[in-house]
């Protein structure tokens, strides 16, 4: 056996004188025209560290992907009632019902589609758009409206997704604010207010004119501009465009023309809106006087108050100043009272400013 090897290795070796040693395998040359190709680059660089790889988001849960699919097909059943009720009123109306309930659709159906909510505040969030987007069209209601409750509709969202999420780890706190919500939703069943419901919005400003100049203004017809305040304009709240009827005397009467009400209900168009006022109290004299405006009809502010009446008083503080204060008197119809009777309050706060501002424009200009 061990001459049979050495025998073996004796071969290898003469093999090797014949025909020289065995080369091992090399590696071939890269591709020429590769190296061509990758050098001609506009973008290659030799030494650059590769790309990194994009990171992308985990896909969808059954759970989420099936709540999704059941919000579009709610907006897709709402989409789908709203067009057959225009299309069996009217007819003519197919187009118009296309493009007030058409856009609102394609607004729930993409904030569905699209947003990818992580938490339940999130999801909240996204729920409350979609119903905002379809709420002009289905609840006939307008601009003004879908703007001063938009906050609150998010507010209570945003809470109420809190709660469920703290919920998954304390349910016991989550319970405990369970009554508070109780009460708070009772509001306005069977004429439950937390805060009263009657009030006043309110202003005082020193204007440099006497008080018979400011009664005469009061006297003629206003001529009322456009809003300064930004929180009336960003409403954008009803503005006054003209007003007919003069005098001081009890009965004397005016009649004051807002702009129209833009509704984004299906196929809804502009309706005009006025406010008619009687003077029930008058007593005017040379260091001021007082009067109470009555309204006894309005098409203006009705959906968001009932408005009484409006004082007016004057009296003279200096020589050719007088101080103007003006109330509106109202009864709020709109619940929860936290949230609408500051609103409400705030904006007759401004709006009896601006009615100041108005007829002392007047009077300060018979005074210049």
């Amino acid at each position: 056996m061990i001459k049979q090897r050495a025998g073996q290795s004796r071969a290898a070796t003469t093999e090797e004188l014949v025909h020289g040693p065995t080369e091992e395998p090399r590696e071939t040359e890269p591709d020429p025209e590769r190296r061509v190709r990758r050098d001609t680059r506009p973008d290659a660089e030799w030494d650059a560290d590769p790309e990194p790889a994009r990171t992308r988001r985990p896909p969808l849960t059954p759970e989420a992907r099936r709540a999704r699919l059941q919000l579009a097909g709610i907006a897709l059943a709402l989409f789908a009632a709203m067009l057959a009720a225009k299309l069996l009123g009217s007819a003519d109306a197919q187009q118009t019902a296309l493009f007030y309930v058409g856009i609102p659709a394609v607004i729930a159906l993409t904030v569905i589609l699209t947003a990818r909510p992580r938490s339940a505040v999130g999801t909240a969030l996204a729920t409350t758009t979609v119903g905002l987007a379809l709420a002009g069209p289905l609840l006939d209601e307008g601009v003004v409206c879908l703007v001063i409750a938009a906050p609150l509709f998010y507010g209570v969202a945003a809470i109420i997704g809190g709660l469920v999420q703290k919920s998954r780890n304390h349910r016991g706190r989550a319970v405990a604010v369970a009554p508070l919500l109780l009460v708070l939703l009772a509001e306005g069943v069977g004429g439950f207010s937390l805060l009263p419901r009657d009030d006043a919005g309110t202003a005082t400003v020193v204007v440099q004119a006497t008080p018979e100049q400011v009664a005469a203004a009061l006297a003629a017809q206003p001529s009322y501009g456009d809003f300064e305040e930004p929180f009336l304009r960003s409403v954008p709240f009803p503005e006054p465009v003209s007003a007919t009827g003069d005098g001081l005397r009890v009965g004397d009467e005016r009649h004051v023309t807002f702009t129209p009400r833009r509704s984004l209900g299906i196929g809804a168009e502009t309706t005009p809106r006025a406010m008619s006022l009687r003077i029930t109290r008058s007593q005017v004299s040379d260091a001021g006087g007082r009067l109470r405006f009555d309204v006894t009809n309005d098409t203006t502010l009705s959906r968001w108050m009932d408005l009484h009446a409006a004082d007016v008083t004057w009296e003279a503080v200096g020589a050719d100043r007088t101080r103007v204060t003006w109330s509106l008197r109202y009864t709020r119809t709109f619940d929860p009272s936290w949230y609408f009777g500051p609103l409400q309050r705030y904006a007759t706060d401004l709006a009896s400013e601006y009615l100041i501002e108005t007829f002392a424009a007047t009077a300060e200009q018979a005074a210049s």
